[in-house]
């Protein structure tokens, strides 16, 4: 309701002042330079944002992005030494945003905040960090993956990096050919391993690699690595049902985890 001013300028009498209107600035925007699409429900967009100054960020931090008044919080793909903000998302249908967002092409613009957030960070004062994810949970991983090769290593000698990745079908998987060469060629700071939790359906016919749920693998993959609960931090990113698990079967055996959950909008 707007009140009326008195004809000597106060206030009506028993009423609060009225407080002037607040004009917000708009938020700076970012442009969608690049787009590839995987499945019928990912893709991933590469943005470069108009800021009066460079947007920095610590590799596994987020950034935040949006469609008119509609904003959601996104892990960032890139490294912090590239040039562009890659992003990887999931549509789902429902939301509030990402229907928009998949509707956009080159050339279009986001709203863009020009702060990154988010403590899911890699942690220097483990040796052995295990990280599982599931489809865009692996989002911080890369991020932190080419960080470290950027910096020749410098900053993680002495650590190695698990990450174990699960999705439904092997098309999900956006980043498994740069995860995979990666631990090829250095075998003693990165391994890699790619499960389909659905493998006897037709899609995944052709499939060679591991089979299950991430949560029910975890577990396997400790063992095998030989992980140990002094040296090792569990990093799970994604679905929140696959976190509860794997902290349901982690937990009680002594290790430390940390969490990134990617809520259904």
């Amino acid at each position: 309701m707007v009140q009326s001013e008195s004809p000597t300028g106060s206030t009506p009498q028993g009423q609060a002042a009225a407080r002037p209107a607040v004009v917000r600035k708009p938020l700076p925007t970012a442009e969608i330079v690049k787009r590839v699409d995987y499945t019928h429900d990912l893709w991933s967009i590469w943005l470069k944002p108009d800021l009066p100054h460079p947007f920095t960020f610590k590799a596994g931090q987020y950034c935040t992005i949006g469609v008119d008044t509609v904003e959601r919080a996104y892990s960032i793909v890139s490294a912090p030494h590239e040039p562009l903000i890659e992003l990887f998302i999931e549509l789902v249908p429902q939301g509030e945003l990402t229907p928009r967002l998949y509707e956009l092409k080159v050339g279009d613009k986001v709203t863009f905040r020009p702060s990154a957030k988010g403590v899911f960070v890699f942690n220097s004062k483990f040796t052995n960090h295990f990280m599982a994810s599931t489809v865009t949970g692996v989002v911080p991983f890369v991020s932190i993956v080419r960080d470290a090769l950027h910096k020749g290593l410098k900053g993680y000698e002495g650590h190695r990096l698990y990450i174990i990745e699960g999705a439904s079908y092997w098309d999900e998987f956006a980043y498994d050919k740069e995860l995979s060469a990666v631990a090829r060629e250095f075998p003693t700071h990165f391994s890699f391993v790619a499960s389909v939790s659905r493998p006897n359906e037709e899609k995944n016919r052709e499939w060679k690699g591991e089979k299950g749920r991430v949560n029910m693998l975890a577990e396997k993959y400790i063992e095998q690595y030989k992980l140990d609960t002094a040296s090792t931090l569990v990093y799970a990113c994604g679905h929140p049902g696959m976190i509860e698990d794997v902290k349901a079967r982690l937990l009680p055996k002594g290790f430390k985890l940390t969490e990134e959950r990617f809520w259904k909008e």
